[in-house]
């Protein structure tokens, strides 16, 4: 099992920026990946940033350049910074690992964007 512990949403204005951070406890090497989901009302989960244990990196196409996932192996935290934010950023974020047999999920923090 692992836990998956998020922090740093909350309200920010066009323009701003956010760090999210994630902190994995339990069966932490199990994990082969780390990273965020987001979700919109009326919209499906997608992935926003990934970061795999041999240290590939996935972004979505719409936050390249604007958002930064980076892993503290000693405290078994991964975060996410985001920058220039956009109302279309606003969702609730969700913090997911994947392992070998399923994945895991986090709580989830609301990030709202104003215009």
């Amino acid at each position: 099992q692992v836990q998956l512990v998020e922090a740093g949403g909350g309200l920010v204005q066009a323009g701003g920026s956010l760090r999210l951070s994630c902190a994995a406890s339990g069966s932490t090497f199990r994990i082969r990946a780390i990273g965020w989901y987001r979700q919109a009302p009326g919209n499906e989960r997608e992935l926003v940033a990934r970061i795999r244990t041999g240290g590939r990196i996935n972004y979505a196409d719409s936050v390249k350049g604007r958002v930064t996932i980076s892993r503290d192996n000693a405290k078994n935290t991964v975060y996410l910074q985001m920058n220039d934010l956009n109302p279309e950023d606003t969702a609730v974020y969700f913090c997911n690992c994947e392992t070998y047999r399923t994945n895991y999920w986090g709580q989830g923090t609301q990030v709202t964007v104003s215009s």
